[in-house]
């Protein structure tokens, strides 16, 4: 039977010249290989040895690693779920425990390993670097991480302007892994990072090429974002596309925009920079909606107004007793017509389109849902140049109700209510192309047998010459 003393002389011996370290723990374990060799009835072969114990180091290292970063994640989870707020919600929903807990593993691994083999060996530095590689890139998956529920942090609490900040969180994300490529790369190939930085200073215009479409979005995503121009939620119209709906994403690369009929269009960013594009952000900060509408009066029915068609429109529509009284009293002092700001009635009482003007602006200024107390409202209703249709009435003002439906909803009522009204006044609408000249009569009413010329019979013979060949020759 082999003395123990000598078994454990003979694995010092086998430690020296090769992989394996000469302390206590390293020549326990390769005591343990040689055991199990035995057991196995295998030869006690140096490479095999330093195989096995390689394996056996790295899956120690590694498990050891896990365990502590197990207990790490599972004390901070207990501590997060006692704290019942949406952020500590949101913290395990976006799991940044377990991705900022990753690089533990690698640098518990980092630390034992140097112990693990002999300083000098050529093995030890090749798994150093691809541990350390490993290391830098669990740490910018950490870093990635952390910025992300910092955006979300921010993004929900004080972003209350709504910015486009995702491309800023992509320039972030995205500069954290050039600066671990340019390292992860230097340590491989054992070179000082800046060294690396100056040879890829030769290719810059190689790089600027083929990267020109990411090289440009990043550019206008800073431009956008500066410059507030673009928000996720806004209405944006570009006439150059089919893009006219909400803005749902904004990144470095593309602004998806959501159009009414809920298709998606993908839009480079730069092409909101480099051309012209409508946002109605302003219209929802505002509460108020533009309304510019016309109506079409037919020319032959405007006409001036008499005594008794202006009483009896003034019964009709109460409205406008004060703008009359106060027509009347200027043509009894002498001043002429009037003419009002935008807060009080224009128009006039010398004609029947002149009193409708009045009527609606009245009607307008007295509607609940029509605005009229921020500094920019207006209502203004104008003669536009005469058309072959007829005589166009523009008619502007601001609703307060901004949501389509109800905007739509709102507008149609309003003009039907004008629409109803004009006749009242004397006044006829007209409509392209026929210009209201068709009749409507009862079906039981027959119709008029319209007068003909007379059309002369011809006689028999000239009905014979005219069907002769000859003839029509």
């Amino acid at each position: 039977m082999i003395d123990a003393s000598f078994t454990e002389q003979a694995a010092k011996a086998a430690t020296q010249n090769s992989l394996i370290p000469s302390h206590d723990i390293a020549v326990a374990i390769l005591r343990f290989i040689d055991r199990m060799l035995d057991l196995m009835s295998l030869r006690h072969d140096k490479s095999l040895e330093e195989i096995i114990y390689t394996i056996i180091i790295l899956a120690i290292s590694l498990f050891i690693g896990l365990v502590i970063r197990w207990l790490i994640i599972t004390v901070v989870d207990r501590v997060v779920k006692r704290r019942h707020s949406p952020a500590m919600k949101q913290l395990l929903k976006m799991h940044t425990i377990n991705k900022a807990t990753h690089f533990i593993t690698p640098m518990v691994f980092l630390g034992m390993i140097p112990f693990a083999f002999v300083s000098n060996h050529h093995a030890l530095d090749l798994i150093l670097r691809l541990a350390g590689v490993y290391c830098l890139i669990t740490i910018a998956i950490a870093i990635n991480a952390i910025l992300e529920y910092s955006w979300w942090r921010f993004d929900q609490r004080d972003n209350r302007n709504n910015h486009p900040l995702k491309g800023v969180l992509n320039i972030c994300r995205g500069l954290v892994w050039i600066v671990i490529m340019i390292i992860s790369v230097s340590v491989l190939i054992d070179k000082s990072p800046l060294t690396l930085l100056a040879g890829l200073g030769a290719f810059a215009a190689a790089l600027m090429l083929i990267f020109k479409d990411s090289i440009l979005g990043f550019v206008a995503g800073i431009q956008l974002s500066s410059n507030d121009m673009l928000r996720v939620g806004d209405w944006i119209v570009v006439p150059s596309t089919i893009a006219n709906g909400v803005v749902i994403d904004v990144t470095l690369s593309v602004v998806k925009v959501q159009n009414w009929d809920n298709t998606i269009v993908m839009l480079p960013p730069y092409t909101l920079v480099s051309t012209s594009f409508q946002n109605w952000r302003g219209m929802t900060d505002v509460g108020t909606r533009l309304v510019n509408r016309d109506i079409y009066i037919a020319q032959p029915s405007i006409r001036p107004m008499t005594g008794a068609m202006l009483t009896e429109i003034v019964g009709k529509y109460p409205v406008l007793a004060p703008f009359v009284k106060q027509c009347r009293d200027a043509q009894a002092a002498g001043r002429g017509k009037v003419y009002n700001e935008w807060t009080r009635p224009n128009g006039s009482i010398d004609t029947n389109l002149g009193l409708f003007r009045a009527y609606i602006t009245s009607y307008l200024l007295n509607h609940p849902q029509v605005s009229t107390s921020k500094p920019t409202d207006f209502i203004i209703v104008a003669l536009s140049p005469a058309k072959d249709y007829g005589q166009p009435l523009n008619i502007e003002f601001f609703s307060k109700i901004t949501d389509w439906a109800p905007f739509e909803a709102l507008l149609s009522d309003i003009f039907e209510d004008f629409v109803i009204a004009a006749p009242d006044f004397g006044l006829t609408l007209t409509q392209a192309p026929d210009g209201n000249t068709f009749t409507i009569r009862d079906a039981r009413t027959p119709a008029p047998v319209a007068s003909s010329p007379e059309i002369p019979s011809a006689s028999s013979s000239e009905i014979s010459q005219a069907s002769s060949p000859e003839i029509a020759k």
